[in-house]
């Protein structure tokens, strides 16, 4: 039995290491802003800062006295806790109605930069996988691992995805537009090939996995056809009731939780029922009857986000890498650059774009960053990777994040038309030159704190 003195003493460090976290975090995303990358990549890379690999070379082992291992599964808790909050948000603001009308475009170029990145990770499993360390894997079969691999070859990272096009001003034009829905499309078809994935590893044998298939189709028909209609009756603006808004946020975070612990108990894991519920959340409803409760659960998922980045960094061993370590992560972002470009790229010609815009669309759609994270984690949790791919995965994560910016620089500049005649950087420096006559104008005027995070 666990003693009162002992709780209070873990729940102390707790508390101090949410603190280190949150303040080395912010620090780092104001460090990622000047170099004008999204301030979630300073939240990850604050994570990695605060790991074995990095950390632990100071002497003193102090990342084991920051995070012992009676304090992390507190930890971890509140990491799932913002994990779920996150992918909330993810389905809640997937505009699908956004893809109806706009052709065959957007479906070509997010069927080909998913397609062409699964087959050269699904390979790339096969290949190493007489590397993996098999003590750590759930299973010996190597048909586990690669299609997972496939699967986190074939992400993009709509929300960095989203931060980087309006840092460049591209969210009112044509090609910013395109790749979100391009993102917003694989995003959906990444989440259902994790899904596939996870029922295949999960089920031991063909009636548990038909009785998780099974199960899932009934959630996901409930959730559709009896919970959305029974949240629109409820936040129905002709059918006001007293404490309608203040109810608001109870609901739908109950629920949230409730569906991440159905699709957990299943065999699915947590994140797919708070994705799912948020993406049957009725937005008119919830928006007429109180806007700011979304925006506010998004607050609390940040907010514990960085907890999930520091527990991510502490299974990141970049001293494990080793030799075989260094080829395998050389080959994982040779496969995921080349992929996730080649297939855009090409996808996008044959659909009808131009050289110049399809660059761009390969540029964008290679960032992975914080959607890479949650589905490598999922990985390390059913044991389809190893520690070692699992580092190997994360730096690329960062690097095809870090990189989209200055490349895109480099494309979006010298190629990209823009619709209204000259090209999109013309465009885009003509309002950043308006926008600094505006500051330049307002000069005197008072300072707001930018809280904005993703």
């Amino acid at each position: 039995m666990i003693s009162d003195s002992s709780i209070e003493s873990t729940t102390a460090l707790v508390f101090a290491d949410i603190a280190v976290i949150i303040t080395v975090a912010h620090v780092f995303a104001r460090i990622a802003r000047r170099l004008r990358q999204p301030p979630v990549m300073g939240e990850i890379v604050a994570g990695l800062m605060l790991s074995p690999s990095l950390l632990g070379l100071l002497p003193g082992d102090i990342t084991d006295v920051l995070f012992p291992a009676h304090a992390r599964p507190f930890l971890t808790v509140l990491a799932q806790l913002g994990l779920v909050l996150f992918m909330f948000g993810i389905g809640y603001r997937l505009e699908a109605s956004h893809l109806r009308g706009s052709g065959g475009q957007i479906t070509a170029v997010s069927l080909g930069s998913v397609a062409v990145p699964f087959a050269l990770g699904f390979l790339l499993g096969y290949a190493i996988h007489p590397w993996y360390d098999h003590d750590a894997l759930s299973s010996a079969s190597p048909l586990g691992p690669a299609l997972f691999l496939g699967t986190a070859m074939s992400i993009t990272a709509f929300p960095v995805l989203a931060r980087i096009i309006a840092d460049r001003g591209m969210d009112r034009e044509r090609m910013g537009g395109i790749a979100l829905l391009c993102a917003s499309v694989q995003d959906a078809l990444a989440w259902c090939l994790l899904a596939v994935v996870v029922a295949v590893v999960t089920a031991d044998g063909t009636e548990p996995l038909i009785a998780l298939v099974v199960q899932s189709v009934l959630f996901v028909v409930v959730l559709r056809y009896l919970v959305r209609p029974a949240l629109i009756r409820l936040l129905e603006s002709e059918r006001p009731w007293p404490g309608r808004s203040a109810a608001c946020y109870p609901i739908l975070t109950g629920g949230l939780l409730l569906s991440a612990w159905c699709t957990s108990t299943i065999g699915l894991h947590a994140i797919f029922g708070a994705f799912l519920f948020g993406v049957i959340v009725p937005r008119r409803q919830v928006e007429a009857v109180a806007a700011q409760v979304p925006e506010r659960m998004d607050q609390t998922g940040m907010l514990l986000m960085p907890v999930f980045f520091t527990l991510t960094g502490l299974s990141v061993d970049l001293g494990g890498l080793g030799g075989k370590g260094v080829l395998l992560l050389l080959a994982v972002i040779a496969v995921a650059c080349l992929g996730k470009f080649v297939g855009a790229v090409v996808s996008a010609r044959l659909a009808g774009f131009d050289t110049g815009q399809s660059l761009v669309l390969g540029t964008l759609l290679n960032a992975r960053g914080l959607t890479e994270l949650v589905i490598l984690n999922v990985g390390l949790e059913l044991e389809v990777i190893d520690h070692r791919l699992f580092t190997a995965m994360v730096i690329m994560a960062v690097v095809t994040t870090v990189m989209t910016g200055p490349l895109l620089d480099v494309v979006h500049r010298r190629y990209a038309p823009a619709p209204g005649g000259g090209t999109d950087a013309e465009h885009h420096a003509e309002r950043r030159g308006k926008a600094d006559a505006e500051r330049r104008g307002k000069a005197d005027a008072p300072r707001t704190v930018d809280t904005e995070q993703v």
